[in-house]
């Protein structure tokens, strides 16, 4: 099986997985979970949720745990999108090729179901049933939590928020913006496959988290890029938005050949982890090759 019939196969088991949960779930609110729904199901690449499992497979993990983590990953990527969204924040119309949430719905719809996936996230790793290690659960939770909270990710939104519209940012403090804003959610999303994983691979944590840093930073760049050589079609959301609302991007800081080196260096860096790992890595270097190429 060569790469995109897995990633297209693990796209699809997530997405059943995840369409299954929300339509099992009685809807107390049932335009909350449609709202909820629209936004987690519809649309998405899945690639956190490929590294969760993808890494879980490697280090031995039961199938539920991966699922259930992988699922849970996507849970806070689909909320942090909702809110990225909204007209307080990015004030976006487009996303994944559809109408935003809130656009799709209301704005207190919208930041409601963002809310409740961020919450779903954690029912999911807290279920007493997990097949893992109940310190090594924890530990999952405690991983997930940081990632998304003011140390992680929402940390790195109020660092972008802050630099929007200002004197264009030296590449450190960029660096530092999305380290949290995009990598730590990635790099969640691989150490959670890790602690899902046996014993044996628990030794490996720092050299698969130090891969998940420098994909995630190289995703970035590649991203910045996509905004000013893409199109809205392929993207799925309005090509050259960044440059509209004033933002530093690594492109606006060294120029696309300058973000384009940048970019393999930081790929390269991802690789050499992969080489201190006694696991066979191929299908994560060839991923990272597809993830860092892509043309949206």
């Amino acid at each position: 099986m060569n790469l995109q019939e897995l990633l297209d196969q693990s796209k699809q088991q997530i997405n059943q997985y995840l369409h299954d949960l929300l339509q099992q779930r009685p809807a107390v609110a049932p335009r909350l979970n449609e709202a909820m729904h629209y936004a987690l199901v519809l649309g998405g690449k899945r690639v956190r949720p490929f590294l969760t499992q993808a890494v879980g497979q490697l280090c031995g993990a039961h199938p539920d745990v991966v699922l259930r983590a992988a699922a849970a990953v996507e849970c806070i990527h689909a909320y942090s999108l909702i809110h990225d969204d909204l007209p307080a924040m990015d004030d976006d119309q487009l996303r994944r090729g559809h109408p935003t949430c809130h656009v799709a719905f209301d704005e207190a719809t919208a930041i409601l179901a963002g809310d409740a996936l961020q919450t779903l996230a954690f029912e999911l790793l807290s279920s007493p049933q997990l097949a893992v290690d109940p310190s090594r659960q924890l530990a999952m939770i405690h991983v997930l939590a940081k990632a998304s909270g003011d140390h992680g990710m929402c940390g790195g939104q109020a660092l972008d928020l802050a630099a929007t519209g200002a004197t264009h940012l030296a590449e450190p403090e960029l660096a530092r913006i999305h380290e949290h804003k995009t990598g730590d959610l990635i790099r969640a999303a691989v150490v959670l496959g890790v602690l899902a994983g046996g014993d044996d691979a628990q030794p490996f944590r720092q050299h698969f988290d130090d891969f998940a840093y420098y994909l995630g930073l190289a995703f970035q760049v590649r991203d910045d890029m996509l905004d000013v050589i893409g199109n809205t079609i392929a993207l799925g959301k309005t090509k050259g938005s960044d440059a509209e609302a004033n933002k530093s991007t690594y492109v606006t800081l060294l120029g696309l050949d300058g973000a384009q080196q940048r970019l393999q260096e930081f790929h390269q860096k991802a690789l050499h982890a992969l080489t201190k790992i006694s696991y066979n890595t191929e299908l994560l270097a060839a991923f990272a090759d597809h993830l860092l190429n892509r043309d949206h």
